[in-house]
Order: structure tokens, then C-alpha cells, then sequence
């Protein structure tokens, strides 16, 4: 899990996951976009310190605060070629027990209906079913969000609840077996 970067080139389009430092993330959470291509190397997009953005990235600075252990697993820069494009990882490490991981990802708004979320879905869904700890795949899915319910849908992924969210509101929760 610690590979600094995932990827699969036989995906189309063939994206990749960039694992980020915590100063990346802590400047990317305080939203200095600038001080966070220069901890990273890459030409981070805009859209990663967005409103929206932001706050993902103020929930994994502080998880990593608590658990350095969980960086392996966390949110990653999603890149196409030398381009970021957004951003797509889990939400930590497998859930003692039950195995389960969430899975994130959202592409900046120029880049969607290209194919990016779902080849950072299968790459991601690739790095779950080969790590030998993980049995459940989830993603969480905002009842409006049309584009992400077909996503989820369509890579076998069934629906088995809801729940609230205190930053994201409702969502349905979609869950496959991955052994």
C-alpha cells in the first residue's frame, strides 16, 4: 500500500495516483495552492483547494496527525499524463474486522465526462482487490449526484443503505464483495 504512486496503463484513459506528504495536504487544506505544487512537484490543479476540495483535505491532515499509519491508503492527487485533474483515494486503511474501504474521487469540473472518475475507480477498485486485508469495497454517493449513482452502479457496486454525513448531508451507501 505504500507505493508513492498507483497506476495502470492498461486503464483507458490511463490515469495515476499520486500519493501526497502532510505538507502538501496541510497546505492544500489551508488552501496555498502555491506552497502545495512546490511540497508535491506536480502542477496540482485549482479545483484541489476549492471549497469543496478544502475540506477533504482538513479531515486527512488531522487524520494524519492521529494516524501517520494511514497515509499509505488516503486521498491522492489523480493524474492524467503530467496533468492533475483531480484528486481519488480511500478514505483510510481497511476496517478491522469487516475489511471494508471507502473509496473518494472527484474530478475538476473541466475535466468531467472523460472517463477520469471511473478509470480512478478501477485503478482504485485494482489496489483494493489486491491487498489481501481488504474484502469490501464501498463508496458513498449523494442522493443527487446522478453521474457518481451510475458510476457505482454500473462497476457492480449495490445499494445497502444510507447515512448522514455531517459535511456531505445524505448519502446512499454501495458496497461489492471483493473476495
Amino acid at each position: 500500500m505504500g507505493a508513492p504512486v498507483w497506476h495502470t496503463p492498461n486503464l483507458s484513459p490511463a490515469v495515476s495516483l499520486h500519493r501526497l506528504d502532510l505538507a502538501t495536504i496541510d497546505a492544500l487544506a489551508r488552501g496555498d495552492l502555491s506552497l502545495a505544487r512546490g511540497s508535491s512537484g506536480l502542477a496540482l490543479d485549482p479545483h484541489l483547494v476549492a471549497p469543496g476540495s478544502r475540506g477533504v483535505w482538513q479531515i486527512r491532515s488531522a487524520q494524519l496527525d492521529a494516524h501517520p499509519e494511514h497515509g499509505p491508503w488516503i486521498t491522492r492527487a489523480l493524474t492524467l499524463g503530467d496533468e492533475v485533474v483531480g484528486k481519488a483515494g480511500f478514505h483510510g486503511p481497511p476496517e478491522p474486522g469487516t475489511g471494508m474501504v471507502e473509496i473518494g474521487y472527484s474530478v475538476a469540473p473541466e475535466r468531467r465526462r472523460q472517463g477520469l472518475a471511473r478509470a480512478a475507480f478501477r485503478l482504485m477498485r485494482a489496489v483494493a482487490t489486491h491487498a489481501a486485508d481488504v474484502h469490501v469495497l464501498r463508496a458513498t454517493v449523494s442522493p443527487d449526484n446522478a453521474a457518481s449513482r451510475s458510476l457505482v452502479l454500473s462497476e457492480g457496486l449495490v445499494e445497502v443503505g444510507e447515512q448522514w454525513d455531517e459535511e456531505d448531508g445524505l448519502e446512499t451507501v454501495y458496497e461489492i464483495r471483493l473476495d
